[in-house]
């Protein structure tokens, strides 16, 4: 099922929309075809407090909408207080061993990895699933680390096929094949769905395309 879910996972804070209202862009990216969402609300100004949790509920209630996982990036108070369907944590954020026991075993537990230590540490607190890049250059997360390609994943993907791999970074209509060709079960888009003029044209497209990569495979 996680599987399935990580296909076209859409991620995006109110300050990634450009002059695009934040909630009319998610919602397009849903009708759109996106599989799971991830509330990332950080860099110069973004939302805090009670501005940030009545943005993340509003996200949420669209994701419930369309049956999509709604998942908190790095913020646990916030994901546990309106009881998103899971918490993603890098490296640099609050243990996920911790953040396992926080949220418990039904939530989603999604953990960014860049070497397979970190791997290992990730099966060992029952994530389901692992984020890896940046695939590719992206302007989209100014704490970006170094371009890793995919050669990560399919190593990864090799050892370890029970772990779901969700590829970040610079990800586009025009690159994503081979982050799909090394193992990943999805890719996650921010500005090639959420700075476009259409993101429903944009999302539609990821989706036409990536269903046809999974019949063909």
């Amino acid at each position: 099922m996680i599987k399935q879910q990580l296909q076209l996972y859409f991620i995006m804070g109110s300050v990634n929309t450009g002059a695009s209202k934040p909630l009319e862009v998610l919602e397009a990216a849903l009708q759109g075809g996106v599989t799971c969402f991830q509330l990332r609300e950080k860099g110069p100004g973004a939302l805090i407090g009670d501005e940030k949790q009545a943005f993340a509920v509003a996200c949420q209630t669209l994701c419930r909408h369309f049956n999509v996982p709604f998942i908190v990036n790095d913020d646990v108070e916030l994901a546990i207080a309106i009881d998103a369907d899971g918490v993603h944590v890098g490296q640099d954020d609050e243990m996920a061993a911790i953040v396992r026991d926080r949220i418990g075993k039904d939530k989603i537990l999604g953990v960014s990895v860049h070497n397979e230590s970190e791997m290992l540490a990730a099966i060992e607190v029952g994530a389901d699933y692992v984020g890896m890049g940046p695939i590719y250059a992206t302007s989209s997360k100014a704490d970006a680390k170094p371009v890793s390609g995919t050669a990560f994943i399919r190593e990864m993907s090799r050892l370890y096929p029970a772990m779901p791999i969700v590829g970040i970074g610079g990800i586009t209509i025009a690159n994503f094949k081979p982050v799909l060709e090394a193992g990943a079960s999805g890719v996650s888009i921010i500005s090639a769905i959420a700075s476009t003029i259409d993101p429903y044209i944009a999302a539609r497209r990821f989706k036409i395309a990536l269903n046809k990569e999974v019949i063909s495979s």
